[in-house]
């Protein structure tokens, strides 16, 4: 595709340019990667022309999110009970319960596939961005970074569906999970 469009424009476009004296050409491709060979066809299509004399074909490396140093993602199976505190460096990925009177510390988010019904914190190294979500969100207390939350009495809706709280000009507020992308538009990347 991108040398048929190389040869239709060399052919058929720009005539006063392919007529004149030699010129030397840097073909720019953006981000666009490609081989020696690839690479080498661009040169002999440009050869081609007679007065185009390529001097460089560049392409610029590809953007790679970065991944933060908190951003590693922990997983763990089990309940965690009464009087255990769990604490991670970066996100937390808990497979089961977090039960009344047991925390949860975390310097990123919290994710509980489970029931979260003891004392979160995430972001708790002042990370505002940081989220707690669980598939039955129904704390004795949430903190995110140094926002302290109590549940109120609307959280207790009986609703089974999956819910996360996060913070909004430094109030915590509580979303259904599908809202999420809302709130984060870049996908967030972790190394496991």
């Amino acid at each position: 595709m991108l040398m048929d469009e190389l040869q239709f424009k060399l052919e058929k476009s720009h005539q006063q340019l392919l007529s004149g004296p030699i010129v030397h050409v840097q073909v720019k491709l953006g981000t666009r990667q490609v081989s020696e060979e690839e690479k080498e066809r661009i040169r002999m299509a440009i050869r081609q022309q007679g007065n185009l004399l390529v001097q460089s074909i560049e392409s610029e490396p590809p953007i790679i999110p970065q991944l933060e140093d908190g951003n590693n993602l922990k997983v763990l199976t089990g309940i965690v009970r009464s009087g255990q505190t769990l604490e991670h460096d970066g996100n937390l990925l808990l497979m089961g319960d977090l039960n009344p009177g047991g925390t949860l510390l975390c310097t990123g988010d919290i994710y509980v596939l489970g029931a979260l019904r003891g004392l979160a914190h995430a972001g708790y190294k002042g990370k505002e961005e940081s989220i707690i979500a669980a598939s039955l969100l129904k704390p004795t207390q949430l903190r995110i970074s140094g926002v302290i939350s109590r549940p109120p009495d609307e959280w207790m809706t009986g609703d089974a569906a999956m819910e996360f709280a996060y913070l909004n000009e430094g109030v915590m507020k509580i979303d259904k999970m599908t809202q999420l992308q809302r709130l984060r538009k870049l996908p967030v990347l972790f190394r496991a």
